[in-house]
């Protein structure tokens, strides 16, 4: 009943994973970098922030944003980073095509609502946002730029060995600033706290043309991609239009109504709306295949957005 429409313009089920699993393996590992090097980013501009306020001592202990509550434990990240890596390994191309595309119609729908100051006002909530978009957007990129490729494995192991050095550098500088980056930002000694101390205000505008980049790259993508497995269908446009309309109604809604109302539970339930609403698309239009994998995005989300409840509170306090 609910796939009639996938029936009629002539779509058959897919297997759960688009590719193969080395691939798919290869696709996610690069993807779940790709976070882990935007959370510690952002962990990093936010302490470096916070130690150049010009807050006492006493005052600057009741900020949402403590280094020393920040570092986790190796085990966690160590979990957070495999699990996003299953996941994201496990999401398919098209439902991965799909969220890429959502969230660049929400971040140009913040854009024109609301503007994104020099201050970087509303921007880091919307970094803290895209996180798992992110790592759609670096898979099905790749899986984009290797599909018919001969030696698609060994490109992607190249990737991903690249991926995990600049996500591990990214992890070191982390954790020494989170240890030592007040101590030595007062004390002038050490050569890589005086460099973030010097440089350390640009971070935020940095990731913000790198993600923007990203996602420029990700959107070509991913339009690919759709067009290929649910446009170039007989009169798939007649299906795909109303129901395009529609989710964009709902993105500006949801947009608006997130202007309005700050806080970590609109978040979630913005979160549930939307990825919701992406599994009532799939139903409709989608394999059997697709609405596992909008489920599985669920999954993923909750392991992004939970862990990062200290980049929530700072993005959300800037924007207050």
């Amino acid at each position: 009943m609910f796939f009639s429409f996938s029936w009629i313009m002539g779509t058959s089920e897919s297997t759960i994973l688009d590719s193969n699993p080395i691939d798919s393996f290869f696709q996610g590992l690069v993807g779940a970098c790709g976070i882990s090097v935007l959370c510690h980013l952002m962990r990093i501009y936010n302490v470096i922030q916070t130690c150049s306020d010009s807050e006492t001592e006493a005052e600057s202990k009741h900020r949402p944003f403590s280094a020393s509550n920040l570092l986790r434990g190796n085990w966690i990240t160590f979990l957070q980073f495999w699990f996003l890596t299953v996941i994201l390994s496990l999401v398919g191309s098209r439902v991965s095509s799909l969220i890429v595309l959502e969230f660049s119609l929400r971040a140009v729908s913040a854009w024109v609502s609301a503007g994104l100051d020099a201050k970087g006002r509303g921007l880091a909530l919307l970094l803290t946002q895209c996180q798992f978009s992110l790592g759609c957007g670096l898979t099905c990129t790749l899986d984009f730029l290797h599909q018919g490729a001969l030696h698609s494995s060994f490109s992607l192991f190249l990737s991903a060995v690249l991926s995990w050095a600049i996500a591990n550098a990214s992890h070191s500088v982390w954790s020494h600033v989170a240890k030592l980056y007040r101590l030595h930002s007062r004390e002038r000694y050490c050569g890589k706290c005086i460099t973030l101390l010097a440089t350390g205000h640009t971070i935020l505008a940095s990731v913000q043309r790198v993600v923007v980049l990203a996602f420029a790259v990700a959107t070509v993508a991913s339009t690919a991609t759709v067009y290929d497995h649910f446009l170039s269908q007989k009169d798939a446009l007649k299906f795909w239009i109303p129901l395009t309309l529609c989710y964009t109604m709902l993105v500006v809604y949801i947009q608006e109504d997130q202007q309005r109302q700050t806080g970590k539970e609109v978040l979630l339930h913005t979160v549930l709306l939307r990825l919701g609403a992406l599994l009532v698309l799939m139903l409709t239009v989608g394999h059997w295949s697709d609405v596992l994998h909008v489920l599985i995005t669920f999954l993923g989300e909750a392991v992004c957005l939970l862990p990062s409840q200290d980049l929530l509170k700072a993005a959300l306090k800037t924007q207050a």
